[in-house]
C-alpha cells in the first residue's frame, strides 16, 4: 500500500533528474573559467518565468522546468521560437544530458513564428535552429483546419506563449527519431531534412544574426602565434558567413603553421573549414566523448575523428594530430584549441557557395 502511494512521485524524480543533469551541462558550459564576454543578451528571469508557467500549464512539465532553470539553453538570440516536446516523448527516450541539450536546441529556432506566421509558410520551406546549421522543415501547412507539421510532427498546442520576442508552441513528439544508438556521432543522431534550395523561405538575412565574432578571433589567432591560420581564415571569411549565417558558436583547432595562404583558394577554404566545428566543445567535453567520435566541421561531408584518453600521456588528438593546446581561448561563443600541425584534407569536390 505504502509503495503505490508513491506511484506519483515517479515523474517528479525523473523531472528532477532531468533538470539536474542540464544544470551540470550549463554549468560546464558557462563556468567563468570558460567565459571571457557577456551573454548575447540579458536572460528575462519575469520572461522565462511566465513561459515556464504557460508550458506547465500545458502539460509540458519537463521543458517548463529547464527553461526555468536553464533559460540560456534556449535563449541565445535576439528572437526564439521554442518548440516543446511532451513530457511521454523525453521519459520513454534514454538520452544522454548533452545529447540532449543538442536536442532542444534542434527544437528553437532564433526567429520568431506565432501559428499564423507559420501557417503563411510554403510547405517544404526550411527555417534554421540553435543547432546551426541543422534546419526543420514545414512539411504540412493546412490553413482551413489551422493545423502545421514540422518534420512531420504535428503543432498540438500553438501558441502555448507569445510575449515580447518569444514564441512557444507544443508538439507532438520530437523533430528527430530518438531511436539511434550511436550518441557519440551527434549529427548524425539528429537528422534534419533535406532543405529545397528553391524554396521561398529562404533565411530572410535582416532576421539572422552570425553571433561569432570573426574579427576578433582573426586578431586572437595571430597575437597567439597562429598566424599563417589567421591570414587563411581571414581570406576565406566571407565564403564562410555566405554560408553559415546563423553560426552560434565554433570550435576551431588552430595549428602552428597553414599552407597556401598567399592568396584565397578553394583548396585554402578547404583547409580552413576543416579545422572549424561549427558547435563549441571544450577540452574535458572532448574527453567524455566515446573514442573514435565522429564530429562534423564546416566542410561539407567531412568530419574529424577525435580519440584519446585524458589519463594516458599523449592526450587527445584530431585525425591522429595531438591536441598539444587545449582551450588557448574561450568566450561563450567561441573556443580554441592548439594543435600540433594542420589536419589534411580527404579529395573531395571544390566547396560550391
Amino acid at each position: 500500500m505504502a509503495s503505490c502511494s508513491r506511484w506519483w512521485r515517479a515523474p517528479i524524480y525523473f523531472t528532477i533528474s532531468v533538470v539536474l543533469a542540464f544544470i551540470a551541462i550549463s554549468t560546464a558550459l558557462n563556468s567563468p573559467s570558460n567565459n571571457t564576454t557577456p551573454p548575447t543578451r540579458p536572460i528575462s528571469h519575469h520572461l522565462s518565468l511566465n513561459a515556464s508557467i504557460a508550458l506547465r500549464r500545458s502539460g509540458f512539465n519537463i521543458m517548463a522546468t529547464l527553461l526555468l532553470i536553464s533559460p540560456e539553453i534556449f535563449l541565445l538570440s535576439p528572437n526564439t521560437t521554442i518548440f516543446a516536446i511532451k513530457d511521454s516523448a523525453l521519459t520513454n527516450a534514454s538520452l544522454p544530458p548533452w545529447f540532449l541539450k543538442h536536442l532542444l536546441q534542434y527544437h528553437t529556432s532564433p526567429l520568431i513564428f506565432s501559428l499564423d506566421d507559420l501557417l503563411k509558410k510554403p510547405q517544404g520551406s526550411c527555417f534554421p535552429t540553435l543547432l546551426s546549421p541543422k534546419n526543420v522543415a514545414v512539411t504540412k501547412v493546412g490553413a482551413r483546419e489551422r493545423l502545421v507539421e514540422i518534420n512531420h510532427v504535428l503543432v498540438s498546442h500553438p501558441d502555448i506563449f507569445l510575449e515580447g520576442n518569444v514564441a512557444i508552441h507544443g508538439v507532438l513528439g520530437p523533430f528527430s527519431s530518438l531511436s539511434s544508438q550511436d550518441f557519440g556521432r551527434v549529427w548524425d543522431s539528429i537528422q534534419a531534412p533535406i532543405c529545397d534550395a528553391n524554396s521561398s523561405l529562404v533565411l530572410d538575412v535582416s532576421e539572422t544574426k552570425n553571433l561569432v565574432e570573426w574579427t576578433r578571433i582573426v586578431h586572437l589567432l595571430s597575437s597567439n602565434g597562429f598566424v599563417s591560420f589567421a591570414i587563411g581564415l581571414n581570406s576565406v571569411l566571407d565564403g564562410i558567413l555566405e554560408d553559415y549565417r546563423v553560426l552560434n558558436a565554433v570550435t576551431i583547432f588552430a595549428p602552428p603553421e597553414l599552407a597556401c595562404v598567399a592568396s584565397p583558394s578553394p583548396m585554402l577554404d578547404k583547409i580552413v573549414r576543416l579545422h572549424i566545428l561549427p558547435q563549441r566543445i571544450t577540452y574535458s567535453q572532448l574527453a567524455f566523448l566515446p573514442d573514435k567520435t565522429m564530429l562534423r566541421t564546416l566542410l561539407p561531408n567531412q568530419e574529424v575523428e577525435i580519440t584519446g584518453d585524458l589519463n594516458v600521456t599523449k592526450g587527445l588528438a584530431v585525425n591522429g594530430v595531438e591536441i598539444v593546446a587545449p582551450e588557448i581561448f574561450s568566450s561563450k561563443e567561441v573556443i580554441v584549441h592548439g594543435i600540433s600541425q594542420a589536419l589534411e584534407v580527404a579529395e573531395l569536390p571544390t566547396t560550391s557557395r
